[in-house]
């Protein structure tokens, strides 16, 4: 008993039997019986075609496929010279024939299915069938080369979490209950990891036996025939049975999306924070959530395998601070085997190097390297220091293990306000905080992020903190001085947008699952109902003789060569811990070029400049009995 045919061979067989049939047509002869030809039926029923439309179609494939067809087409036409397949030609040759099927309008040309050539007259201009329609109706299946360099196809993740099922599932029925309705759907997909949510998409459309490509919408911005590319698209979602999923980073993005939503009538998904608002389509909206910590554990473990097991805990800890998707915990474990042996260390590691990707675009990360040695504070100052880094280190506990968290997440948020003049050791604070819990640190100048437009300060707050999720970095908000004021009696519309931002900023701060810092030379300018909602509130002073001398003596690192240096002199001078940094670097680059040990002469000199920089005059009660 022979093997059953493949859908190939079926097709491959139809074909041949349909171009045997047009052939007779062409000659003249009574068309013989042929079977079906799966693909061009597809095409035939998918887009509309009319009986004489089809054959038109087969008939300027055949002219590729079969080079005995240019004679024939000759022999037709009564010219030696129309080799290639005319309208005139089909007119004469295939059935029920209608003049409109030509027209731009037409699913022939609309669908970019034939293209017309050069000619003297639209009738005898030579017909020619499109590349991807040719190979499709063969049997071979491949992308557009017009859609290649900006669409991209989306696999189905290998593990993905619980929930994500579920919600691909919901998803399958939105879009089946929307069917046959006047209005088209679109599937808008938030979350803060686009990959979780392109993960969602892909499952979705598994279980429905629908293929997903990407798009970036960016793309779309330039691309220089927008309605070209839609309709392409269109008849690549007909032959493959696919759906598209468009990513939105932009409000430019966002635009250049709902355009091509409109000009689109297959299914697509949408991934944005922000809503596409679209003209046609009605749009249905999905928040994609991170995994719940359970789910995130076997995440974990389906992504180590054997190496789980021996962790001893390690991996508890980096599902209680960091939260990851399924993609990012799959990627992360890659990165931890890259580092060698998969330890508690390499683990969480490996899951701060892959939360930066998202943030480094968007602050500025310092490298945490001092550590408690290094500062130099007051003993209260140190103490909520050292409160704040232990409240970060068990707020899981607390908040899930205790059930602090059950009520809300409202003010269950780390938040500080290191208050100080310049110089005083706020910054260098924050490092020695990271740096003790291990986490990144990143940097925001809120002088930038502050906008004149209204709503565009929390937008850019809004990108800070979504960025910082995952990772639960310590974000140290500088300058906040450009958004405090007094703002609490409101004026005048500055005043009651100013309060917004600001209230933005510490709601944000109190649901934030990391370490939010904000610095401030003049705590005065915060309102006490705000200060009320930060959780932490150190001055930072500016230090005394006792405490310069300390500074000065942690100053010069062990490799320096120093040479008489009195301590109690230099904590003379009235400057700041920062300023003391300058002075000592200064100092030592002078004794460097003089080629000498660092000696009280080459501070002296560096002081001076440094206070020259400050504009204000070294006295000589700060310098008696230097030399």
């Amino acid at each position: 008993m022979s093997a059953p045919l493949s859908w190939l061979d079926i097709n491959q067989q139809g074909l041949l039997g349909r171009l045997a049939r047009l052939r007779d047509r062409l000659s003249d002869r009574e068309p013989q019986a042929a079977d079906s030809a799966p693909a061009l039926d597809l095409v035939a029923s998918a887009f509309s075609l009319s009986r004489f439309e089809q054959e038109l179609l087969l008939l300027v494939a055949a002219a590729e496929l079969d080079s005995s067809f240019a004679a024939l087409c000759a022999q037709a036409a009564g010219d030696s010279r129309a080799t290639m397949p005319t309208f005139s030609l089909a007119l004469a040759k295939l059935p029920e024939p209608h003049w409109s099927a030509i027209t731009p309008a037409a699913p022939l040309r609309h669908w970019h299915l034939v293209e017309v050539g050069a000619g003297e007259t639209m009738m005898q201009s030579p017909l020619r069938i499109d590349e991807r329609v040719l190979h499709f109706l063969t049997g071979i299946s491949y992308l557009d080369p017009r859609l290649q360099p900006h669409v991209h196809a989306v696999s189905v993740p290998s593990g993905a979490a619980a929930s994500h099922h579920e919600l691909a599932a919901r998803l399958i029925q939105s879009w089946s209950t929307q069917e046959g309705t006047a209005r088209r759907l679109a599937i808008q997909l938030a979350a803060t990891d686009f990959d979780d949510a392109l993960s969602v998409a892909a499952l979705a459309c598994e279980k429905a036996g629908i293929r997903l490509h990407r798009l970036p919408a960016s793309d779309l911005v330039a691309a220089p025939d927008r309605e070209l590319f839609a309709r392409l698209w269109d008849r690549e979602a007909v032959l493959e049975r696919s759906a598209i999923v468009v990513e939105c980073a932009d409000a430019d993005a966002r635009r250049a999306a709902a355009a091509f939503l409109d000009a689109i009538a297959s299914l697509a998904f949408i991934v944005s924070r922000e809503p596409v608002v679209t003209r046609t389509r009605d749009t249905l909206r999905f928040d994609v959530e991170l995994p719940p910590s359970a789910e995130q554990r076997a995440l974990w473990r389906q992504a180590l395998g054997h190496e789980a097991a021996p962790l001893n805990g390690a991996v508890d800890q980096v599902v209680a601070h960091f939260r990851l998707g399924a993609t990012g915990i799959r990627a992360a474990s890659l990165q931890a085997r890259a580092s060698g042996a998969v330890d508690g260390a390499s683990l969480w590691q490996a899951c701060r190097v892959h939360s930066r990707t998202r943030l480094d675009g968007l602050a500025e990360r310092i490298e945490p390297t001092a550590g408690w040695n290094d500062l130099v504070l007051p003993e209260p100052q140190m103490r909520a220091l050292r409160e704040i880094a232990s409240q970060v280190r068990h707020r899981t506990t607390v908040y899930e293990s205790w059930g602090f968290g059950a009520r809300g997440t409202r003010g269950l948020g780390i938040s500080a306000l290191f208050a100080g003049s310049s110089g005083t050791g706020k910054t260098l604070a924050a490092e020695v905080v990271a740096a003790d819990l291990s986490l990144d640190l990143y940097r925001i100048d809120l002088s930038q992020v502050v906008s004149k437009y209204i709503g565009e300060t929390e937008k850019n707050l809004q990108r800070v903190f979504d960025a910082a999720e995952e990772g639960g970095a310590v974000l140290l908000f500088d300058e906040a001085d450009a958004l405090f004021g007094k703002r609490s009696d409101v004026r005048d519309s500055h005043d009651r947008y100013a309060n917004i931002e600001i209230s933005y900023l510490l709601q944000r701060m109190e649901a934030y699952r990391g370490l939010a810092i904000l610095t401030t030379n003049m705590k005065t300018l915060l309102d006490t109902a705000f200060l009320r909602r930060i959780r932490f509130v150190i001055q930072f002073p500016f230090p005394d003789p006792l405490h310069r001398t300390e500074i000065w003596r942690r100053m010069f690192p062990a490799a320096t060569p120093t040479e008489g240096l009195d301590l109690n002199k230099l904590g003379s001078l009235n400057v700041a811990g920062g300023n003391i940094r300058n002075i000592a670097v200064a100092a030592a680059f002078l004794a460097a070029e003089a080629g000498e040990a660092v000696r009280m002469a080459h501070v002296l000199r560096a002081a001076r400049a440094e206070y020259s920089k400050l504009e204000k005059p070294l006295t000589d009660h700060e310098t008696r009995g230097w030399s």
